[in-house]
């Protein structure tokens, strides 16, 4: 693969990283309706179990956004494993 190929992976991996620190809080888990009220909760498994947490409508909207941050970490963390493998397949040396 080319230098300069190279170089703008590099770059878009420098781009990736300063997204991760503008994400802000991050929660693992979904948000969803239960029940034949629909109450509001925040749902995640944990060691094989379902943990909830009661929301209401209060805290539905914080909960999403946390949760739609974690979800944009994983893509950001899938596309910078992806363009890693190919710098360090092509034994790209880090700038210091």
């Amino acid at each position: 693969m080319e230098r300069k190929e190279l170089a703008k992976i590099k770059r878009r991996v420098k781009t990736l990283h300063r997204q991760l620190g503008k994400l802000g809080p991050i929660m693992r888990g979904s948000v969803v309706a239960l029940g034949a009220n629909k109450q509001i909760r925040f749902s995640v498994n944990k060691n094989k179990k379902t943990q909830m947490i009661y929301l209401g409508r209060k805290r539905e909207a914080k909960a999403k956004k946390w949760s739609e941050n974690y979800k944009k970490l994983k893509e950001i963390v899938d596309e910078m494993t992806d363009l890693n493998m190919i710098l360090i397949k092509n034994d790209y040396a880090e700038e210091a």
